[in-house]
């Protein structure tokens, strides 16, 4: 198995650049009205493609060879990682191929097409991605490029956590605590590397959609952890069946805890990011600062970092979450 260390995200760092976007690190009198707690928020929604995914995808790019970036590209995504494939790929003159599924939102649909990507539809239920990437990835001669489970994409991720770090001491704020939204737990296992290696005393907790949350239940247990079949959530960005391997190797053994939201305390945190932030946030964006608002954590008297990984909301549905 591959490993990542608290150096790659620094390499990453050094070589994005230029090339990402450092994202405001958000205070907010509302929130900490509301929370008893001095909350600060990592608006990652802000970031190229609306989503932390780019950072990831452009570091993993930017190290493949002249020849690999001839024969291009296959990604498979639920629409973040395939925007940020997308774009990364444009700004690299890299082909692209990203695997979608048809319900994935129309707007990441559209993006991902307009960065130029091809899109290869599945179904969900029916259909396993990662096989159809490799086999257009065989018939292509082409890379594959996974969501969270790669060095690269997760030392790229952790850019986030030294940004977290660096933004808050320059407020004069040693931390207490980070809440990250968590899929597959590329973000949260670089965050993790990044911030512990700046602030070892920092408790990280993952944030997850209930019926998604096998992170937290694999923190329980010890090993990795499959969601069981038929759950539904708004939070279409955090679906992963279960924790990556390599990701798992990471947060395991680090993490404070795992925390489990409902869809419901993701809209209200949607409704607040509008009226209270001025952001749009996408469901599975949101999970952290619902976390925080429904009180899965206690933030009194604690400096505490929620990051919002997202805001690639179809302007329809966000419309009624809003209202």
């Amino acid at each position: 198995m591959q490993s990542v260390s608290a150096d790659d995200v620094k390499f990453a760092a050094r070589r994005l650049v230029g090339q990402v976007l450092e994202t405001p690190l958000i205070q907010s009198a509302a929130l900490d009205r509301r929370t008893g707690g001095r909350i600060l928020v990592k608006a990652e929604c802000l970031q190229v493609t609306g989503s932390f995914k780019f950072r990831g995808a452009l570091n993993r790019l930017m190290q493949l060879g002249a020849e690999q970036r001839r024969a291009g590209v296959v990604a498979f995504s639920s629409g973040n990682h395939a925007q940020g494939i997308a774009a990364a790929a444009q700004r690299l003159g890299i082909p692209a191929t990203v695997v979608m599924p048809r319900d994935a939102p129309g707007i990441k649909i559209e993006n991902a097409r307009g960065y130029g990507a091809e899109i290869v539809f599945y179904d969900r239920i029916t259909d396993v991605r990662e096989e159809i990437a490799d086999r257009l990835a065989r018939d292509r001669g082409a890379t594959v490029v996974p969501s969270f489970d790669d060095p690269h994409i997760i030392a790229g991720q952790g850019t986030v956590g030294l940004e977290i770090v660096w933004q808050a001491r320059a407020l004069g704020m040693e931390l207490d605590a980070c809440i990250v939204p968590t899929g597959g737990g590329g973000l949260l296992a670089g965050t993790c590397l990044a911030i512990k290696s700046e602030n070892p005393g920092v408790d990280i907790y993952s944030a997850e959609p209930a019926g998604f949350d096998d992170t937290a239940r694999s923190l329980r247990s010890g090993r990795r952890e499959t969601n069981p079949p038929g759950p539904a959530t708004i939070c279409d960005a955090l679906m992963a069946p279960t924790p990556g391997v390599l990701t798992f190797a990471i947060t395991g053994t680090q993490l404070a805890g795992g925390l489990t939201v409902t869809d419901a305390m993701v809209i209200d945190a949607i409704r607040f990011a509008w009226r209270e932030l001025k952001l749009v946030v996408e469901p599975g964006g949101a999970v952290a600062l619902a976390a925080v608002l429904s009180n899965q954590i206690d933030c009194r008297g604690k400096r505490v970092v929620v990051v919002l990984s997202g805001g690639n909301a179809d302007a329809g549905s966000f419309a009624r979450w809003i209202t």
